[in-house]
């Protein structure tokens, strides 16, 4: 559970820096059917799944460290 909420945290930290991605989700789907706006519904999701894999990724690093530590100190 505590890797879970490493995770949650992560997740949330990179949708903050990575708001760029939903933003263009957003917009594309907010908007009027127009042709001239496909590259926003592709980055958007390039951005956003890349994000997730990031925090995916720290998450499982940062959590093989603690369990480094944590074996380490007993």
């Amino acid at each position: 559970m505590e890797t879970f909420k490493r995770y949650l945290v992560i997740q949330a930290m990179m949708f903050v820096f990575g708001i760029v991605g939903p933003i263009f989700l957003i917009g594309y789907f907010m908007s009027q059917p127009d042709p001239t706006l496909k590259w926003m519904y592709w980055w958007g999701l390039f951005i956003t799944f890349a994000d997730v894999l990031i925090a995916l990724r720290l998450a499982k690093v940062s959590d093989a460290k603690s369990v480094v530590k944590k074996r380490a100190s007993d």
